[in-house]
């Protein structure tokens, strides 16, 4: 480890989430740093907390001709089983977030979108994450083959936005980007 981590090469899109003077290296990843960092408190005092840089990530919300959203179901290691969510993916350094967004869509669902719109973007856990979510809306979507890593268990599955918004409050949707993304969606056509 280097006692200037911020001298690395950082991995983020936005320099304002990178790795700063006085983070400690606790590893680097192939896709996010875990760094120690000294925060000062109200009383002058300094508190270690534990950071995840990362590089930033999209979320696609496909919406097809007949008003119809595709949800995937994504079997997530880290919480042992299959979560019903939209398509999204981690940034490649110096990638466009737009561009990013329509090679993830084809890659996790098969689809390509003749349009790819900007919604904004929000922190998923910023307690413990720098993640900066970017998220798109996709419609012209033409439907194709899936192009998965080997490592990936996703299913495709047109929904209705009603049955949708029943299964988010019926708990079966739980994934918070997703659900995020749908209430953000929502608003905007009010």
């Amino acid at each position: 480890m280097t006692d200037a981590p911020w001298l690395l090469e950082q991995l983020t899109n936005d320099p304002k989430l990178a790795m700063v003077a006085g983070d400690e290296l606790v590893r680097r990843g192939p896709r996010m740093d875990f760094v120690l960092r000294r925060v000062p408190t109200r009383s002058g005092q300094e508190k270690i907390r534990e950071v995840v840089v990362h590089p930033g990530a999209v979320l696609i919300l496909p919406v097809l001709d007949d008003g119809r959203v595709v949800l995937i179901r994504n079997f997530r290691h880290t919480v042992h089983e299959a979560l019903w969510e939209l398509p999204a993916g981690t940034l490649e350094k110096g990638e466009d977030p737009a561009l990013c967004a329509a090679r993830e869509l084809t890659e996790e669902t098969g689809y390509t979108a003749a349009q790819v719109e900007a919604l904004g973007w929000f922190f998923t856990s910023p307690g413990v994450l720098t993640e900066k979510m970017y998220v798109f809306l996709a419609s012209g979507l033409v439907a194709g083959r899936q192009k998965l890593e080997d490592n990936e268990r996703i299913e495709v599955h047109p929904l209705s936005f009603q049955t949708v918004r029943r299964m988010i409050l019926e708990n079966q949707i739980v994934d918070a980007k997703t659900v995020a993304t749908l209430l953000k969606y929502e608003l905007s056509r009010a």
